[in-house]
């Protein structure tokens, strides 16, 4: 195909074909292929030869489904990239599956799209399925959607038959609030309407498909939007001192430059870039949104994997560990309240579990049920409690840090979006600790130049059990033994915090705060002193329940805190990093916990 603009000027745009098994969406895709003369030279020959060699009728399907267990099955397993170019764009075109046990693959594939062709069969009409594509791309935030009504050629290319279709759809749409740009009437088989208006159709005069793709819109890069860069990595150069932490990611919305003032979520930790990384080339001032960017910061902060780095003036995303979402289940066992799964948004990773069903939702007429459990293809909106706090938009904001899948067994087994954060039991105390963060007034020696003087990485040590377990002793007994490595270490006794610290506050008889969440809170502070002035510190503290670690890793961060049981039993609901059997003797139990200390990084040398 001639072309008028230069390839490297053309803009580019994700259009997804979606439609109910066999409803044509592949053959319409080889067509408009072969139509436009978008083909590799001989592509269409060799495909024409091999039925003919194979004693098959040739179907322009075959042109995409390449795959010999998808040209057996008949039907398109995986979600193909087909490269397409007309006189005005680039495209890429997402061939996603129709059969109902591949809607997971379809889902992948929409959420990159911009733009979205749905395919329906004239003859059979439409389907469950192709309601469910449509609730699934409104849900997925696509707007841009041509309707094509195939296989035009089995009913005659009969007028009423297409309004019928037509009319059925859009009524269907209307309830969702999408209004399509066209339904057009084709024949993939016959290529009628596909590059061209057909003889057949003389009843239809508008967009033909090829036409139709160039009536979408162009998304602008949201770079007008708050900036959000998922954090894909960190790199550190080791090599001739070079002390530098490369932040990388790819940025999803917005922009940033050189002296913006960055703060990551859910942490709050804030820093200034310093410098982008360029790999030969000159590295530029500014990034913006659609590109992979790697920069320095000014302060060297401890950030990692899955926060979302945003601008210290722009909007912030929600952070919590609990939500309400709308999410469709691809799983052939149920979604049940008692199991815990993975959600993954972003680079981000976090166990969840189901704390309540709202309602279910029929994709196919919008009715709603109430159930105790998420089934196969059920859409459902319900809460989901997280293990650790997670940053996010919501899909009414930025959609592309709002979008989630569901891991099980290793395998995504569903999908959705955030409609809304919840409060939970740490949301005040974060954002008091966002505010801090904000306020902190930095020394002069970063936390880093102290990490690498010291040759550890400053953490709270929190050693808990029954009041009749080895807790101080173990405490002491790893205090020396880390001095004695050349560790900068503290020990400090609960006893100390409540009668000094904490000494306004009430305490009844054992000792135990009327205010035991202050309590937390203030220790929680003192362990963040501790942290930034580069110490590992050690607590010991009697039977601390979950609620008691998350409120103090809501204040002093995720990654900063390691828990060692003492003693046989757990007595509380607590999931300790280690526990220490009461037999065991203390030296072996030193060098178990200075193991794991070099495991999770804290100490770079045992």
């Amino acid at each position: 195909m001639n072309t008028h603009i230069e390839p490297n000027l053309m803009e580019q745009m994700n259009i997804v074909f979606v439609g109910h098994v066999d409803h044509g969406k592949s053959t319409v895709v080889g067509r408009l292929l072969a139509d436009t003369g978008s083909l590799p030279d001989g592509k269409l020959e060799q495909v024409r030869s091999r039925c003919e060699r194979e004693n098959q009728p040739f179907e322009y399907a075959y042109l995409i489904d390449a795959l010999k267990e998808e040209q057996a099955q008949s039907i398109t397993i995986d979600a193909a990239r087909v490269f397409f170019q007309s006189e005005n764009r680039h495209y890429i075109i997402i061939d996603a599956p129709g059969h109902i046990e591949f809607i997971k693959n379809m889902v992948t594939g929409a959420s990159r799209a911009e733009a979205a062709i749905l395919v329906i069969d004239a003859h059979e009409g439409v389907q469950e399925n192709s309601r469910r594509h449509g609730y699934l791309l409104w849900m997925l935030g696509i707007r841009q959607i041509v309707i094509l009504i195939n296989k035009m050629d089995l009913v005659n290319y009969d007028q009423k038959v297409f309004e019928s279709v037509k009319n059925e759809y859009t009524q269907f749409l209307n309830e969702l609030g999408v209004e399509p740009m066209f339904f057009i009437p084709v024949s993939g088989k016959e290529g009628d309407n596909v590059a061209g208006l057909s003889q057949n159709t003389s009843w239809y005069t508008d967009e033909t498909v090829l036409q139709a793709l160039d009536t979408f819109k162009k998304a602008s890069p949201p770079v007008d939007m708050p900036f959000r860069m998922p954090v894909q990595d960190i790199y550190k150069f080791t090599q001739f001192g070079d002390a530098r932490r490369i932040v990388t990611g790819s940025i999803s919305s917005g922009k940033v430059s050189i002296g913006d003032r960055v703060i990551f979520y859910p942490s709050g930790k804030i820093s200034r870039v310093k410098a982008f990384e360029a790999f030969a080339a000159d590295p530029p001032t500014e990034m913006s949104s659609g590109y992979s960017s790697g920069f320095t910061l000014t302060k060297q902060i401890y950030i990692q994997r899955g926060e979302i780095a945003c601008k210290v003036e722009d909007p912030a995303p929600q952070v919590s560990k609990r939500i309400r979402v709308s999410l469709v289940w691809l799983g052939e066992k149920p979604m049940i309240p008692q199991k815990q799964y993975h959600l993954k948004l972003g680079s981000a990773k976090v166990r969840c579990q189901i704390e309540s069903i709202d309602k279910i939702i029929d994709a196919s007429d919008y009715s709603t049920e109430e159930k105790d459990r998420i089934e196969h293809h059920d859409v459902a909106q319900c809460i989901l409690t997280l293990h650790s706090p997670l940053a996010f938009d919501l899909s009414e904001t930025l959609s592309d840090t709002s979008r989630f899948v569901i891991v099980d067994d290793y395998e995504i087994r569903g999908g959705g979006i955030v409609l809304e954060a919840l409060s939970d039991e740490q949301t005040q105390l974060r954002q008091a600790t966002f505010m801090r963060e904000r306020k902190w007034i930095d020394s002069a020696v970063s936390l880093y130049e102290r990490a690498e003087r010291y040759n550890q990485r400053p953490s709270l040590i929190i050693i808990t059990g029954k009041l009749s377990s080895r807790r101080k002793a173990i405490a002491h007994a790893l205090e020396t033994s880390l001095f004695n490595s050349g560790k900068m270490v503290y020990y400090l006794g609960i006893g100390s915090i409540i009668y000094g610290v904490d000494a306004d506050l009430k305490l009844p008889p054992g000792l135990n705060s009327d205010d035991p969440q202050e309590h937390m809170r203030r220790l929680a502070e003192i362990a963040h002193i501790f942290i930034d002035a580069g110490l590992i510190l050690v607590v010991t503290a009697r039977e601390v329940d979950q609620a008691d670690i998350n409120l103090i890793r809501a204040s002093v961060g995720q990654d900063r805190v390691e828990v060692v049981w003492s003693g046989d039993e757990i007595t509380t609901d607590i999931n300790p990093d280690m526990q220490i059997d009461s037999n065991e003797n203390i030296d072996t139990a030193i060098t178990s916990i200075k193991g794991l200390l070099q495991e999770h990084g804290i100490i770079f040398t045992p």
